[in-house]
């Protein structure tokens, strides 16, 4: 709901910073790889983020695992991607050098490894930082971006500008037009991650551990005798992923909370009450029905970020489709590959069913082999109507069950990389046009700096 019912127009003129050749704004997994490989090839780049960390859902919203970066073969995240992954592992002295899959996060280590990451590649960094309007002329270029901080309000101006907000907020503001959620408007349910700390490990790795007893796939998952008791009405559904971040330290990807939209700040600040609320019970909840692991649990972190799953989709060159995602589609622009299943998380009715009941349908039809994957245009990152402005991350051009897929973190980093030597490319030969850059080069660039890029 938005309180504001009047307007009020400024009279004044605001400082100006506009020796940048390429903008991202945003500093999640996308917007870290677009910094990184921007000014890798030699662009002057600023990267602006809201926060006071990098790294998105995997340090803000302390989501405690990887998705997995395999397709069961080999590894497909490659370039930017596999070195941000695998200096997060660096960390992890539980984890095997051989782990890909469902690798646990540890926030700290991850916030450090992209602190640096971002900071040697030369480009610029500005912390707390609130993207707060977009000025752009009739044809369709953006002019400056007006964004907010302790030195009050100021314009930004580069050639190009990458939006890796993951709600699409530069594009949306900028006219671009969009999706979210389904035909009704209903968005995908958000998570607030939480750590437990004092967790008896033996008890957690032998019994509960990540894929073990607790976990809601399991039928014999204490989780349906919580739900089922009523003790603790704020969880209401068998979400309950985990894992081992750290010596007798839990991370927590559990429950749910609907009707989140995250371009609603009333509505984000109302889950961010209700998500503490929620880790308090879960807590409790497997105090009491797993004692064994969890008796003298301590709640030491709930999430400084809410964690969202869906917001706005653009619409681009490209819409990315389910039959692109069925046929294991390839293109001759592809920046990425991408093999993640199709993961949607359904409203309160669909999600207290039972798990086994809800696996059935699309869940399978769609979950791939070993050894396959599917592209991603670079289509799907041109926003319709502007010309010096990219989209990277989970906003990208595609349907809503594909979203489901590509809107996770390897994928995410993949498309950073590509989206920040196509801006450099652009800013420095192209006077900003993001669709004159040539993707063959593009795909060049990539291949040399690693990425799985098949012909």
């Amino acid at each position: 709901m938005n309180t504001c019912t009047n307007t009020y127009t400024l009279s004044r003129s605001i400082p100006l910073s506009d020796p940048w050749d390429v903008i991202i704004v945003g500093g999640g997994p996308a917007g870290c790889a677009a910094a990184i490989a921007s000014a890798r090839e030699g662009a002057k780049t600023l990267l602006v983020e809201s926060s006071g960390v990098l790294g998105g859902c995997g340090t803000g919203s302390l989501v405690p695992a990887w998705c997995p970066f395999s397709d069961k073969e080999k590894i497909i995240y490659r370039g930017l991607a596999l070195k941000v992954f695998e200096a997060s592992k660096a960390g992890l002295p539980h984890v095997q050098p051989q782990d890909v899959d469902w690798v646990p996060i540890d926030a700290e280590q991850l916030k450090r490894v992209y602190d640096e990451m971002v900071t040697a590649s030369g480009a610029h960094l500005l912390f707390h930082t609130v993207l707060s309007g977009v000025d752009r002329d009739d044809q369709g270029r953006v002019q400056a971006l007006i964004v907010s901080n302790k030195n009050g309000l100021s314009a930004l101006r580069a050639s190009v500008y990458i939006d890796g907000t993951g709600d699409a907020d530069l594009a949306a503001w900028a006219g671009v037009p969009f999706q979210k959620g389904d035909s009704q408007g209903d968005l995908m349910p958000a998570t607030h991650c939480f750590l437990l700390t004092n967790v008896d490990e033996y008890a957690y790795r032998n019994i509960y551990g990540n894929g073990g007893r607790l976990h809601g796939n399991n039928p014999e998952s204490p989780i349906y005798r919580i739900v089922e008791s009523g003790k603790y009405p704020l969880i209401r559904d068998a979400h309950m992923c985990n894992n081992l971040v750290g010596p007798g330290t839990v991370g927590f990807n559990a429950g749910h909370l609907w009707g989140v939209d995250s371009t609603d700040p009333e509505s984000v600040s109302r889950a961010l009450v209700q998500g503490r609320k929620l880790a308090k019970q879960i807590r409790d909840a497997l105090a009491e029905y797993c004692p064994e692991a969890f008796g003298t649990s301590f709640l030491c972190n709930t999430a400084s970020l809410v964690g969202i799953r869906e917001s706005r989709r653009i619409e681009g060159d490209y819409t990315l489709t389910l039959d692109d995602y069925v046929n294991r589609r390839s293109f001759p622009d592809e920046i990425a590959r991408n093999c993640y299943f199709i993961d949607i998380h359904h409203n309160a009715e669909e999600s207290s069913k039972n798990v086994a009941e809800r696996s059935e349908g699309l869940d399978q039809t769609v979950r791939y082999k070993a050894g396959e994957s599917h592209g991603i245009p670079y289509r799907c990152l041109l926003p319709k109507g502007l010309q010096n402005v990219l989209v990277a991350g989970r906003s990208i051009s595609c349907e809503r069950v594909v979203q489901g897929s590509v809107r996770v973190m390897p994928v995410c980093l993949a498309m950073g990389e590509a989206a920040g030597i196509a801006a450099a490319h652009a800013a420095q030969s192209h006077h900003g046009d993001v669709r004159a850059i040539s993707t063959a080069q593009l795909r060049h660039r990539l291949q040399e700096e690693g990425a799985y890029l098949p012909e």
